[in-house]
């Protein structure tokens, strides 16, 4: 509304208008900035740019219109002697709505100092909403005062833009109490605080001001409508979602673009994806937001088919686009997919971004694709990209979960804001590699920086105490979380002091916690963490509790059958498992397969348990035998206990510990790779005794480093020892 009554309102006349400023009034055909300037020319000559009112409509000219030029509009500004207050509007208009909206701060501050009237209600509006768009939270604040000392205090016009503004800063709370203070608000006062409360995360307070808003008879119109849209797309509520469509249609609000868009979100993040191809289909005008709005639909839904045939018919792929389908795959679980698709994202030249390079970072970790993750670090470098703690947090994810922790901590130490989850990346990778005691030093370095800890960093505190065996310092940290930082532990965080217990072989106390100290229900993962470690000491009779426990939560869990069911291997207990697989079979379940992944050369190789689907497989299999006589001439001998088969013939069970994915993919790592490249190999599920040894026993006698990762932590084995190096 200001917006509209600026462009209204004219500059004071001094004397008629000359014919020359009728050019400038084309509504049918606004002048281009070249036909501007030689109107410029003419005013010269004739003598008109002396004359405030002229010299106004020209600057106007040249800094409102569709083809303006704020440097030249500035230049001729410091021209004229004795510029009117609708002069000075304009330019500080048009350099609040640009790309530097300081520039808008300092031509008022200038007003300040040269106009001699001062600002009236029209220049207050574009200043606060500069300051809102930068942010400059102090000068809006000191632009407030002005107002408030002012006769304008009671304008719905400036209030309005105190609203947004506060809400640009973070402040809900001063939005409400501006907001509250305007005598007669209009519908622009209600759609700013509407608004306000859904970017800050409030849609039922967004939809109470909404309600609000109908009971003193205000008519909403689209923009309203769009807040409130927005408000339950939040809540994610069907009934929610039912009502507001609802009201738009019995209401017959104008269904533009932005609320068309609003509508499709909504639809989607309630997961009324039929509704949200009706709405689609209908839109006779559709922008790049709707078309990935359906992509992300769909893609949020698992289906991975339509939202690829919506990518594929998109009229033009922004970055945007290309970042929700990359995202999509990289969140699913499909990395590999997320590599593909991005290298098609660079055949077509588009510009990646950070978040582009944050999924495909993710993707790198996943895979354990160090050689890309360098490629992408360094082409972020290259171009300049900044290093957000976003893009921050990723690298050091990728370079920790890929082995290289020397790096991790070099990207985390050239950071140079870094906030918590920065820092709890950096805590996680420490942990990944036993760094227990350098874990705990870098969160008190957390809190001298004045971060302060989340979940997130408390679940990477106990998971490092957990790697490290510290069993005492897990638990004073755990029951420190409420008392001392706020932080009300998790089942997550219960379950990880339950493995941390298991570690140490403190079963009892491992099921005290669990059975009377939690304050919630444990769930599947808590049983499962004891599950886990009575397989590791051997406990059958607790094991059998915990399995019994965590299939009742998750009946179809087959990683608690393959647990109990190696329990029972390794105690000798046949006749258990052949319960257990009978059980499996007549549900219908199948155990998931053991998968050794490595990557040479820029792919990513999978290796099965006696895997022969490899071109090079006979390759692997003669170097895997020469590998087995000279580990066992160095003393290497295989651990039979980790056969999890009841085979009588000890010859045969060695020939199937041989078989491990594990050592298929050292075996191709020897053969296709240089003597320099450490060998890196992903493991899906754990890695066994057997493997971690024959993967010792390979770095010392073909000198190469291994790494062997698997679900729970890393593996680094150098000279024959199974180390790792003290960085901190």
């Amino acid at each position: 509304m200001a917006t509209l009554q600026l462009l209204q309102t004219q500059p004071t006349r001094t004397h008629p208008d000359h014919p020359i400023l009728s050019l400038l009034d084309d509504h049918n055909r606004p002048p281009d900035r070249t036909h501007i300037k030689k109107i410029h020319a003419r005013m010269l000559r004739l003598g008109l740019l002396s004359d405030p009112y002229s010299a106004s409509r020209l600057i106007a000219a040249l800094s409102l219109s569709p083809s303006r030029d704020l440097h030249y509009a500035h230049q001729l500004f410091d021209q004229i002697p004795q510029p009117n207050l609708f002069t000075w509007n304009a330019l500080i208009r048009a350099f609040a709505s640009s790309s530097t909206p300081l520039r808008s701060l300092l031509v008022f501050l200038r007003l300040l100092s040269e106009a001699p009237l001062g600002p009236d209600k029209f220049t207050f509006p574009f200043v606060i909403k500069a300051a809102a768009d930068l942010p400059a939270s102090r000068f809006g604040r000191a632009v407030h005062a002005m107002v408030l000392k002012s006769a304008l205090r009671a304008d719905v016009f400036i209030g309005n833009s105190l609203i947004y503004f506060y809400a640009s800063c973070g402040d809900l709370g001063l939005s409400r109490r501006v907001f509250d203070g305007i005598p007669v608000r209009d519908v622009v006062s209600w759609n700013s605080m509407i608004a306000a409360s859904t970017q800050a995360g409030r849609p039922e307070e967004a939809l109470e001001l909404f309600r609000r808003m109908e009971a003193e008879d205000v008519k909403p119109n689209d923009v309203t409508m769009t807040s409130v849209v927005n408000a339950c797309a939040q809540m994610g509520d069907s009934d929610t979602e039912r009502w507001v469509c609802s009201y738009i249609e019995r209401n017959v609000i104008r269904r533009s673009l932005i609320l068309n868009n609003a509508m499709l979100d909504m639809y989607a993040k309630c997961g009324n994806l039929e509704e949200a191809r009706k709405l689609f289909d209908a839109m006779g005008e559709r922008d790049s937001f709707t078309w990935t709005t359906m992509l992300v639909g769909y893609a949020s839904d698992g289906d991975f088919r339509a939202a690829r045939r919506v990518f594929e018919v998109m009229p033009s792929r922004d970055i945007a686009a290309w970042n929700a389908m990359i995202s999509a795959y990289e969140q699913r679980g499909q990395p590999k997919e997320t590599l593909g698709l991005f290298h098609e994202c660079l055949k077509e030249d588009v510009i990646a971004d950070q978040v582009t390079f944050v999924s495909v970072l993710s993707a790198c970790s996943q895979l354990g694709m160090i050689d890309l993750g360098r490629l992408i670090h360094a082409s972020i470098h290259k171009h300049g990209v900044t290093l957000n703690c976003h893009l921050a947090t990723s690298l050091i994810d990728m370079y920790a979960k890929c082995g290289n922790l020397e790096k991790a901590v070099e990207v985390f130490r050239s950071v140079d804001r870094r906030d918590v989850f920065v820092w709890s990346a950096m805590m996680a990778g420490l942990a990944m590699h036993g760094h227990g005691e350098a874990a705990i030093k870098l969160f008190w370095e957390m809190q001298e920086a004045k971060v302060k800890p989340n979940e997130v960093t408390f679940m990477n505190m106990l998971c490092a105490c957990s790697h490290s065996g510290l069993v005492d310092k897990g638990k004073m940290y755990l029951n420190q979380m409420l008392p001392v930082y706020g932080i009300a532990p998790k089942v997550e965080h219960y379950g990880c002091m339950v493995d941390i217990l298991g570690r140490a072989g403190r079963l009892d106390e491992a099921l005290d916690l669990i059975e009377n100290q939690m304050p919630m229900p444990p769930r599947a993962s808590v049983w499962g963490a004891l599950l886990g470690a009575c397989a590791v000491h051997g406990n059958v009779k607790l094991g059998e509790k915990a399995f019994e426990h965590l299939v009742a939560l998750e009946p179809g869990n087959d990683g608690a059958y393959v647990l109990m069911s190696n329990l029972y291997a390794k105690s000798d207990y046949w006749d258990g498992v052949a319960k257990l697989r009978k059980r499996m079979r007549e549900m219908g379940m199948k155990k998931e397969k053991g998968c050794s992944s490595i990557e040479v050369d820029g792919v990513v190789y999978d290796f099965l348990v006696g895997d022969i689907s490899h071109p090079s497989y006979r390759k692997i299999y003669l170097k895997l035998n020469e590998m087995t006589s000279r580990l066992r001439s160095s003393g290497y001998v295989p651990n039979r206990s980790q056969l999890l088969q009841n085979v009588e013939d000890d010859d045969a069970k060695e020939q199937a510990l041989y078989l491990h994915s594990e050592k298929l993919a050292i075996a191709f790592g020897l053969i296709s790779t240089d003597s320099r490249t450490p060998i890196r190999v992903m493991k899906n599920l754990r890695v066994c005794d057997d493997c971690h040894s024959f993967a010792k026993v390979v770095s010392s006698v073909y000198e190469r480093e291994v790494f062997l990762r698997d679900r729970y932590r890393f593996h680094r084995f150098r000279g024959g020892e199974c180390s790792c190096m003290d960085f901190w």
